[in-house]
C-alpha cells in the first residue's frame, strides 16, 4: 500500500556522524518499504564541529551491514528548522535541552520529541546512547534502537494517513 503523506522529520543528536545520519538512513529505508511518499527526512547535530562530514566510518559499515547506506554531510541545527519540519526528534535528553533552547516559541518546541517514545521493543532504555566513544557493540545497538523506534514513527505516520 502506498500512501502520500506530508510528514517533515529532522533526527538530532550531537555531532550528526553516528545516530542522527543513521536514524535519516533506517528512516528513509522504512518509508519506501512502507509507500510513504512524501515524507521529507533529515538529521543534524547541536555541535558544529562536523559539518561536512560524512557520518562515522564505523556506523556507516554497521549500517550498510544491515542494508542502510548513509551519505548524509554532518550539518548543524538551526532556528530555520523548526519552521521546515514538524517533528525534530532527538536522541538523548542533552539534545532535548540543547534543542529546546533554540526553539523559537512554545508552539516550536511542542514538535521535539524524544526518539524512544517510539520504541516498542526497548521499554528498559530511555536515550539511543552515543556509539562514538565504544566498540563495535555499541554500534549494533544503536542501530537496534534506531530500527525500533522508526517502525514505530512509521506506524505512528501510517495511523494519521
Amino acid at each position: 500500500m502506498s500512501t502520500s503523506v506530508k510528514h517533515k522529520i529532522l533526527f538530532v543528536c550531537l555531532g550528526n556522524i553516528c545516530r542522527s545520519p543513521a536514524a535519516e538512513g533506517v528512516m528513509r529505508h522504512i518509508a519506501s518499504r512502507e509507500g510513504l511518499r512524501g515524507v521529507e527526512i533529515d538529521s543534524a547535530g547541536t555541535y558544529g564541529g562536523h559539518a561536512g562530514d560524512l557520518p562515522d566510518p564505523r556506523m556507516r559499515h554497521a549500517a550498510s551491514k544491515r542494508g542502510y547506506n548513509l551519505t548524509h554531510r554532518a550539518r548543524r541545527i538551526t532556528e530555520e528548522d523548526f519552521d521546515r519540519f514538524d517533528m525534530i526528534i532527538v536522541m538523548d535528553d542533552m539534545n532535548y535541552e540543547n534543542v529546546h533552547c533554540l526553539a523559537p516559541s512554545r508552539e516550536a518546541a511542542r514538535r521535539i520529541f524524544r526518539f524512544m517514545e517510539f520504541c516498542r521493543r526497548h521499554p528498559d532504555r530511555t536515550y539511543v546512547p552515543d556509539p562514538y566513544y565504544e566498540g563495535h557493540e555499541g554500534f549494533e545497538l544503536v542501530l537496534d534502537l534506531l530500527e525500533d523506534g522508526c517502525e514505530g514513527i512509521a506506524e505512528q505516520i501510517l495511523r494519521k494517513a
